[in-house]
């Protein structure tokens, strides 16, 4: 059985409320989870400030050079991309500007293919509601390098965009509901 050791998670419209649903279950000995979101400047901090209070995850925008660790949840922050590196043995992540990619940044894609290359089957790879085919190509990367990949389902979407494309492309392993999805990380976990 592989061992999960982060979870990466891409988001867009209708994701603020299904990542806190997917979050919310969580226990404090979590892999460490990084995330991108499309929001306006200044919304991650405060995003994740709210987390941070009601999770039993710690929460934070994220900033270069923040060292993974279980139990914590970094988001991208807006207009900048962000992806993992190993640094000496360490997983850590890198905040950068750089170009749009899918028309937005941060982008899902950069951070799924940085998770892609640097954690292989060792990762989990998870894709919410949002418009768009921001995250397809990086979660299929994910998934062709052993990593367990989940879609949210059309049902439950806000807008079935990034679910949907990277269904299409064969990138999502299953379909699940929010609910769903939170009790099947814990599980792989």
């Amino acid at each position: 059985m592989r061992k999960i050791n982060l979870i990466a998670i891409g988001a867009s419209f209708g994701g603020i409320e299904v990542l806190r649903e997917v979050l919310a279950p969580m226990p404090p000995t979590m892999p460490p989870i990084v995330v991108v979101m499309h929001l306006q400047p200044g919304i991650a901090k405060l995003y994740a400030t709210r987390l941070d209070k009601t999770l039993n995850i710690s929460a934070k925008e994220a900033v270069s050079g923040d060292v993974l660790s279980n139990g914590q949840m970094l988001i991208a922050p807006a207009g900048l991309h962000m992806r993992v590196v190993n640094r000496s043995g360490r997983l850590s992540v890198e905040c950068f500007s750089g170009e749009k990619v899918e028309f937005v940044r941060p982008s899902a894609d950069v951070l799924f293919e940085s998770v892609a290359a640097e954690l292989g089957s060792n990762a989990l790879g998870v894709i919410l509601t949002g418009i768009g085919r921001d995250g397809a190509q990086g979660l299929l990367k994910m998934r062709n390098a052993g990593a367990f990949t989940i879609g949210q389902n059309e049902k439950t979407c806000t807008v079935y965009g990034m679910p949907k494309v990277a269904k299409q492309i064969g990138a999502v392993d299953i379909e699940l509901t929010p609910e769903e999805i939170a009790a099947k990380i814990i599980s792989l976990v």
